[in-house]
């Protein structure tokens, strides 16, 4: 019998195939937007050879635009190397049924050079997992926990697809944050995914009504750093197909509609060591009481963050997000669970961590947690001391530095830093800072929608 948790491992999987349970598996991996790209395999022969040797997969998927359309400057793939293979190795600790799909099991890969059998740089897991490998050598293991949110419609993918997204019907037509008796109309999506996910490896807390119209929050439970990337980028593709065979659509975009709340991803870090949290102390930092490699690591993840916010905001639509009074942080500043702040802290004793509030749902969580764990690592090993506490209004605070406008300001950003340079690579700086100028240039030889209706009559 498999395992109550959706875990499993090949000794249950063989079982499972022996008994026609399970008859497919899909082995994924996350490409540089975040999206789940892979294969599905016959389930036989996964377990007679891909369990162990691997399979294959285009290098060209880590520098496609979103359309899968290759996009030439880039020196890893491009025409004249022939665009090659790269070697998928499934990670088999995640291993679990895909319950939302019928006799279907799903492995997460890394990716690794054809000829080096190293990781692929570019690869977002590997970025992670070099941050994860830097932190273990100092000791510490990372927990983590992602707050995702999104936008219900009862329109199909592929009617909003037909209709050029307009005139999509959202889920709820009142601010529902919280409503318990909105949320209950949505329970055919939320309560379907959250079993689904529960039988699928990926522990559920909670779902709710969020400050939208038709906007929803799912928490799965926290879990060491890549564990939770994994859970996040699975998570994600059970919701979207959840919803995608009830007819009905989600978006992940940060900010879907003007005027209305955007989609965040906020995300919880703490550091533990000898299983036990690293964070508390005796530190006095206002009402928070922490340790060195509390206020270090926080000290790291903020000075940091303008030159990593092109991995926290990857999207053009990103920066619509970061408005005053809309939930989203305009300005960088830590505070003591105040939701104003671009980081808030949260919790005491071994429930101490910080909450980061710039990601938005768009994110690539491989990216995100690499950011930031890569930031207070540095924060620890420099002794970067964090600004002061902020208490009050950070919306109102003029004198706090603000976040990056827009795509191209963080991307310049980015480029320019060598902190990115010495953690990642100069390879990998340059390579994600072509993918960030390549969707700059998309949207700005774009004509959209909002110039039509400025333009059209009255130009």
């Amino acid at each position: 019998m498999p395992k109550n948790d959706g875990l499993l491992d090949l000794e249950t999987l063989a079982a499972l195939v022996d008994a026609e349970d399970v008859d497919t598996i899909i082995v994924g991996f996350s490409d540089l937007y975040g999206r789940l790209l892979g294969k599905r395999l016959d389930a036989g022969f996964f377990l007679d050879s891909v369990a162990r040797e691997g399979t294959h997969g285009c290098d060209y998927l880590l520098t496609v635009d979103m359309e899968m359309e290759p996009v030439g400057g880039y020196k890893y793939a491009n025409w004249e190397k022939g665009y090659g293979d790269f070697h998928l190795v499934p990670d088999l600790s995640t291993l679990r049924r895909a319950d939302w799909l019928d006799k279907t099991a799903l492995v997460v890969c890394d990716v690794l050079d054809d000829a080096t059998h190293g990781p692929v740089p570019f690869a977002p897991r590997s970025l992670l997992n070099a941050q994860v490998e830097v932190a273990a050598s100092l000791g510490f293991e990372v927990e983590a926990a992602s707050e995702l949110e999104y936008y219900i419609f009862e329109t199909s993918y592929r009617e909003a697809a037909e209709t050029g997204f307009t005139s999509l019907k959202p889920a709820g037509w009142y601010l529902e944050d919280y409503h318990t008796l909105q949320g209950t109309r949505v329970e055919k999506l939320n309560a379907v995914v959250r079993r689904h996910l529960a039988r699928s490896g990926v522990p559920v807390e909670s779902s709710k009504g969020e400050w939208g119209l038709g906007q929803h929050e799912l928490n799965v439970r926290h879990s060491r750093v890549l564990d939770m990337a994994d859970r996040h980028t699975i998570y994600k593709q059970c919701l979207k197909e959840v919803a995608d065979q009830l007819d009905m659509s989600v978006t992940f975009m940060a900010k879907p509609y003007a005027g209305r709340a955007g989609s965040s991803s906020h995300v919880h870090l703490s550091l533990w060591k000898d299983g036990v949290s690293a964070f508390p102390g005796d530190i006095e930092l206002g009402p928070v009481r922490g340790s060195d490699v509390f206020r270090w690591f926080l000290g790291g993840w903020m000075a940091h963050a303008p030159e990593m916010m092109a991995f926290y905001a990857p999207t053009v639509n990103s920066y619509k997000r970061y408005e005053s009074g809309s939930w989203a942080p305009t300005r960088l500043a830590w505070c003591h669970d105040n939701r104003t702040a671009g980081f808030r802290v949260v919790g005491t004793g071994s429930a101490l961590r910080i909450e980061c509030r710039l990601p938005g749902a768009d994110c690539n969580p491989y990216l995100v947690y690499a950011a930031a764990l890569a930031s207070g690592l540095d924060g620890i090993a420099q002794k970067i001391e964090p600004p002061p506490l902020f208490e009050g209004d950070v919306y109102a605070a003029e004198e706090l530095p603000e976040v990056p406008k827009t795509l191209r300001d963080a991307t310049d950003l980015f480029e320019a830093s060598d902190f990115a340079k010495r953690v990642f690579g100069e390879d990998v700086v340059e390579h994600f800072t072509h993918f960030f100028r390549t969707e700059q240039a998309a949207f700005d030889t774009a004509v959209t929608d909002w110039e039509r209706q400025r333009y059209f009559e009255r130009i």
